[in-house]
């Protein structure tokens, strides 16, 4: 038939549906539109049969009999029998009146995961790392895992991680073509979204809508939480804190959004992950630059428009809940101030600089909102604490980024509790999470820039890293020295370091300086920071800025005269003039900081270094 055809070359069921829907639009209608046209068009919508969504493409596909077949890709090459299938799917001629499935699924109790599909700048490996451990989990308690995933890169995909791989896009056809082949036999408990990342969590509301087990959170309680307005109430409902805020559907309704609330205003696309397309606007010109360039308005895809809380503190809160009860997995602080991406962000665990009483806040916080979403499995709050109050930013009812550094952490298998928890085993027999280790790790962002000539290393709402490592230590400062090695950045115990910080920083920078110079450093800056730091009664020399001739510090970082940056900046023109700054930097491979908080913690790593040495001890030596 034209279906099979069209299938076997390729075509989706929403891409034949797209095909139907522009078609429908010409004049004289579907009928006469096929009179008109030939070949391929002619045959797509001659299969179609008036069939104009995907769902009723895939009824109409269903009702012809055109189903895919999965073929085993022998991953021991014929050496020896390969105990683990491994599937990709085909739609093929029937051979002898029917097509070869060589699925033959089990009859056993069954669980599907849904991996992340391709890693990017946004959604990386950290996602794989809680299907891998679902996966042992579920496998440990006797059930048949089956991951759904396609990316060779991934540990998930590996031949020997689950019972069962089917390697496919992460798209609602396929999905659901895999779940009807699994549930013609055995029993398919449920299927887990919630720790690919928003991939697999976006594909929820379609398998609940074809009446497949969602193990976890339900499809309704992640849209409230994603939904602006709806998760607004919730709020309100809470009696909780958050920034100023508002919802754009169109240019003018952004504008109106942001005049409401005050600049400068934090501005993205809803529902996407990473920050992609996410940006901090000081004036109007800036939002209409946005809203032009950036991304597309509509009712469709409306923009989130929210108050930016300057100079604010940043924490995570992750959560483990089974319906009945709650618990803290931990609470994490940022090094850099809010505004910066969360993923690119350095944060340590416990939080080395906040109250017991706000971070009590938060877990209070953290727990209701858990409560009120009915959260079975993992949910991950972010907050801002700033004057001491604590404002909610938002809530991410799946895993989130940060599970596998909590779990190194504290010591404990939080991916896999939260998997044995959604299959229904309660949190009270799981050990409770030690909340307060006496030692401080610190997580570090890798940054790809150095393979990318040109680019800047400023951080921003927009997430930039690929990659993050973790230093563990006694104490704040060594244990941030270590994430440093870590991450390819090693910081110096002499030399010139260059300072040069936005307005709103110069008090901030100050005790960093003035570590820095105890420990013999020479300080350059340049004009505004240098006459500040040259008041508090500080030795630093001035030097040019590239527009103020030569030589300047571009010049003196060329040649080797500059040890270490701190440099931060604010607006757009400034953003601009020092680009050459972090240029000439990453070219040199030189430590650069580009926000106060992340100065300061270098400062203070580079003076613990310089009195103590070191410590390396093992993993079990810190948990135990």
């Amino acid at each position: 038939t034209e279906m099979r055809r069209l299938k076997a070359m390729g075509f989706s069921d929403k891409r034949l549906a797209t095909l139907a829907v522009r078609s429908v639009g010409v004049a004289g209608g579907m009928a006469e539109t096929q009179a008109r046209r030939s070949g391929l068009l002619h045959d797509a919508l001659r299969a179609m049969a008036g069939a104009t969504s995907e769902q009723e493409v895939r009824k109409l596909r269903h009702k012809l009999g055109v189903y895919p077949v999965y073929k085993r890709i022998d991953s021991c090459a014929a050496e020896f029998e390969a105990i683990t299938p491994y599937m990709y799917s085909t739609y093929e001629a029937p051979s002898f009146g029917e097509a070869e499935d060589e699925a033959d699924p089990s009859d056993r109790k069954k669980i599907v995961i849904l991996g992340g599909g391709p890693n990017r700048i946004g959604q990386g490996i950290e996602f794989d790392y809680c299907c891998v451990h679902a996966c042992f989990a579920l496998a440990e308690a006797g059930f048949e895992t089956i991951m759904v995933n396609c990316n060779p890169e991934t540990v998930s995909t590996d031949y020997d991680t689950s019972d069962r791989l089917y390697f496919e896009p992460l798209t609602e056809e396929d999905v659901l073509e895999i779940m009807r082949t699994e549930m013609s036999k055995g029993e398919v408990v449920g299927t887990i979204v919630q720790f690919g990342g928003q991939t697999p969590l976006k594909l929820a509301a379609a398998l609940e809508r074809e009446g497949i087990p969602i193990l976890g959170t339900s499809p309704d309680a992640i849209d409230l939480a994603e939904d602006r307005e709806r998760f607004a109430k919730l709020v309100n409902k809470l009696n909780l804190k958050q920034p100023l805020n508002g919802i754009a559907k169109s240019r003018d309704e952004a504008a109106a959004a942001a005049a409401r609330i005050g600049y400068p205003v934090l501005l993205r696309p809803s529902y996407v992950l990473g920050g992609r397309a996410m940006e901090i606007v000081d004036s109007e010109p800036q939002l209409d630059d946005y809203i032009n360039t950036a991304v597309n308005v509509s009712g469709d895809s409306p923009v989130l428009v929210d108050q930016y809380l300057r100079d604010a503190i940043e924490c995570d809160v992750d959560v483990i809940a089974d319906g009945s009860e709650v618990r803290i997995a931990g609470v994490m602080q940022h090094i850099e101030e809010a505004g910066v991406h969360s993923g690119d962000s350095a944060c340590t665990l416990p939080p080395y600089s906040l109250s017991d009483d706000i971070v009590g806040e938060m877990e209070r916080q953290a727990i209701a909102l858990a409560e009120a979403l009915d959260v079975r499995g993992l949910m991950n709050v972010q907050f801002a604490v700033k004057d001491g109050e604590v404002y909610l930013i938002e809530v991410n009812p799946r895993a989130s980024r940060t599970v596998p550094f909590v779990a190194k952490a504290i010591g404990q298998p939080v991916a896999k509790v939260a998997a044995r928890v959604m299959a229904g085993k309660p949190l009270s027999n799981f050990e409770p999470f030690n909340l307060r280790p006496d030692h401080m790790s610190v997580k570090e962002a890798v940054f790809p820039f150095a393979r990318f000539p040109g680019a800047d290393p400023v951080l921003s709402p927009e997430m930039k890293s690929t990659g993050e490592v973790m230093g563990i230590d006694r104490g704040f400062p060594a244990a941030f020295y270590k994430s440093q090695l870590g991450a390819g950045m090693r910081l110096p115990t002499e030399g010139t370091v260059f300072v040069s910080v936005k307005d709103s920083d110069k008090e901030v920078i100050l005790p960093a300086v003035k570590t820095i110079l105890e420990q013999g450093f020479k300080v350059i800056a340049t004009g505004g920071t240098q006459r500040f730091l040259s008041e508090q009664g500080l030795d630093v020399e001035r030097v040019n800025k590239v527009a103020e001739g030569r030589p300047h510090i571009v010049d003196a970082i060329i040649d080797g005269e500059v040890a270490l940056i701190f440099n931060s900046t604010e607006g757009w023109q400034s953003l601009l003039d020092s680009k050459s700054i972090r240029e000439a930097a990453l070219e040199k491979k030189l430590p650069y900081y580009t926000t106060a908080a992340g100065s300061l913690a270098a400062a203070r790593a580079i003076a613990e270094v310089s009195t103590e040495q070191l410590e390396v001890r093992s993993l079990q030596d810190y948990y135990s």
